[in-house]
C-alpha cells in the first residue's frame, strides 16, 4: 500500500512538473513573439553585481538600443556597437577602439541582441514565484543551463504578466556571484537615425584602433 501511494505521488508530481514546464514554455514563447514584433527596442537598465564571500557590491546604469541583431550599448563608460558583422568597443578613458568579429560559438554570453530571447535554447525551465512589484505582477521562470560546463547555477527571469516584457534577469553563479539586470525603461519602435548602428572612425581621430580579426 505504501509503495502504491509513493508511486502515485511520484506520478502526480511528474505531471505537475510537466504542467509547470508547459506554462513556463508558453510564457517564454509569448515574450519572444512580443519582442520580435517590434521594429526596435530602447532600454535603460540597472546592473548589480554581488558576491558576499568576496565582499563585492557594484551597481551601474546603462542603456541599449536594439534592432534585430544590431545594437548600441552604453555601459560603465564604454560604448559597444554591433553592426551585424563586427563589434566596435569604444573606451574613451583609454582613447582606444577594439574591433572584432562576432563570436557565434560563445553561447553562454548574453549579448544585448540575445538578452530578450537567449532562453530559447540551452536551458531547462520551470515556473517560479509570482511577485507584486509596485503594482506590477512579475512572474519568475527558473532557467537551468543544460551545459555542465556553464559557470551559472541558474537564471531567474522576471516577466511582466501584463506586457510580456522582461522586467529583470538574475544570474546566480556556481561560485556565489549574483548579477541582476533590472529594466527601468522599455521603449519600442523609436525613431532612429539611419546611421544608428554604423561605426564612424572619423569621430575618433586620436584613438588607437586595435583590430583583433
Amino acid at each position: 500500500m505504501k509503495k502504491f501511494i509513493l508511486i502515485t505521488f511520484i506520478l502526480l508530481f511528474s505531471f505537475s512538473t510537466q504542467a509547470q514546464d508547459k506554462k513556463a514554455k508558453a510564457l517564454l514563447d509569448q515574450v519572444t513573439s512580443k519582442v520580435r514584433s517590434y521594429n526596435n527596442i530602447v532600454i535603460d537598465f540597472k546592473y548589480s553585481l554581488n558576491n558576499a564571500k568576496e565582499n563585492i557590491n557594484q551597481d551601474s546604469k546603462g542603456n541599449v538600443t536594439m534592432k534585430n541583431d544590431q545594437y548600441v550599448l552604453n555601459f560603465m563608460g564604454i560604448t559597444k556597437i554591433f553592426d551585424g558583422k563586427k563589434t566596435y568597443t569604444i573606451v574613451p578613458e583609454d582613447e582606444e577602439i577594439t574591433i572584432s568579429n562576432l563570436n557565434e560559438k560563445d553561447d553562454s554570453a548574453i549579448t544585448p541582441s540575445k538578452m530578450l530571447t537567449f532562453f530559447n535554447s540551452g536551458y531547462r525551465y520551470s515556473m517560479d514565484i509570482l511577485q507584486d512589484v509596485r503594482g506590477r505582477k512579475i512572474q519568475y521562470i527558473k532557467l537551468v543551463p543544460t551545459n555542465a560546463k556553464d559557470q551559472r547555477k541558474e537564471i531567474l527571469l522576471g516577466i511582466d504578466v501584463q506586457t510580456k516584457h522582461i522586467y529583470n534577469l538574475i544570474e546566480v553563479g556556481k561560485k556565489g556571484t549574483k548579477t541582476t539586470l533590472t529594466v527601468n525603461s522599455f521603449k519600442t519602435n523609436q525613431p532612429l537615425s539611419k546611421n544608428q548602428f554604423t561605426f564612424a572612425e572619423s569621430k575618433y581621430p586620436n584613438y588607437y584602433i586595435n583590430k583583433l580579426d
